[in-house]
């Protein structure tokens, strides 16, 4: 029976003395094959080239010239953009790489052609794009309310209003009331449809636009409306003899604005009333008051006896009460 020898000194190509001469051949062929299998392959793995390590090195930026290279159409368009300021701007360090401003270092997109390599702020999430967009527009006071607006807390980035890459009178944003209202209308649908009422505000035609009431990128009012004479509402920008200051004010106009009596879209009902006439604008106020002196506070009286209400006389009540708005001369607002 063969047994290998326990001895590994005598290595194993030096079969024992006492085996058969044709076990010994058949020892050493066997020896040679292992060794031949063992150590080429070693051989082999040692001289197999090494696969290239990955390259972690960070973009560098490499100049808008690079990239009219392949964007020639975009790079062209973008020569008469606003946004073209940028490509002289030495203060924030991006003269000559205006594309890369947004864009951020194409060195790797150069080399490699994928979209992959590149930063691209209409497919980043909005809150990512608008910081893109606020590394330089954050302390203009257009935009002072846009991180706390409405659009953006409901993820309505700047790229879904403003063309970046466009030319002309509208390329950046619209600038016609039309264009506006349309662009608005993309999303506001509803609020769209309210000024198809007989009775609205003429957006319709053109002769206004939805900036001129709301600010698009915030406000310190609700609904980003817009500010006059120190942060009054953008209603009175056009109805000023309703602004006041009056000594016999309102409260309603004081305290709610003109959305207490008004629907400032559009309404089915004259000079845009919240109700069908002026009588049921002002009971919503002025009815089912406290009984004065009632201990169980109930509630029973409609203003003084003289307001019959069921005479006609009675029904409109801006017949008497002509200054509704605020007065200088009328407690009562009679005039």
């Amino acid at each position: 029976m063969f047994r290998p020898p326990r001895d590994l000194s005598m290595g194993l190509l030096s079969p024992p003395a006492r085996f058969p001469r044709g076990a010994r051949w058949v020892f050493i062929m066997m020896a040679a094959v292992l060794c031949s299998a063992t150590f080429g392959g070693a051989q082999e793995k040692a001289s197999a080239p090494a696969p290239p390590a990955p390259d972690n090195k960070p973009a560098q930026y490499v100049g808008s010239d690079t990239c009219q290279a392949c964007h020639e159409d975009i790079f062209n368009a973008f020569q008469k953009n606003p946004h073209h300021a940028v490509e002289a701007d030495k203060k924030r360090g991006f003269d000559g790489k205006a594309c890369e401003s947004c864009h951020g270092p194409g060195s790797k997109h150069a080399d490699s052609m994928s979209a992959a390599d590149i930063r691209q702020p209409a497919k980043l999430r909005p809150a990512e794009a608008d910081k893109i967009c606020m590394s330089c527009h954050l302390n203009q006071p257009t935009h002072v309310g846009r991180i706390n607006a409405s659009h953006a807390k409901n993820q309505v980035a700047c790229v879904a209003c403003h063309s970046i890459h466009k030319n002309g009178p509208n390329g950046l944003v619209a600038r016609k009331a039309a264009d506006i209202n349309q662009l608005c209308a993309k999303c506001h649908t509803d609020v769209w449809a309210s000024f198809q009422r007989p009775y609205k505000h003429r957006l319709p035609e053109g002769a206004m636009s939805c900036v001129d009431c709301h600010n698009p990128h915030g406000s310190v009012l609700p609904r980003s409306i817009q500010t006059v004479s120190a942060n009054e509402p953008g209603c009175f920008k056009c109805h000023g003899d309703k602004a006041g200051p009056f000594i016999y004010e309102h409260a309603p106009v004081k305290l709610e604005g003109c959305p207490a009596c008004h629907m400032p879209h559009g309404s089915q009902n004259p000079r845009m009333l919240t109700r069908q006439n002026v009588l049921l604008v002002c009971l919503e106020c002025h009815s089912n008051l406290p009984s004065v002196g009632a201990a169980n506070g109930s509630m029973g009286t409609i203003g003084p006896a003289i307001h019959d209400l069921s005479s006609p006389r009675f029904q409109n009540c801006t017949n008497c009460h002509q200054k509704v708005h605020g007065s200088n001369v009328s407690r009562d607002l009679f005039k």
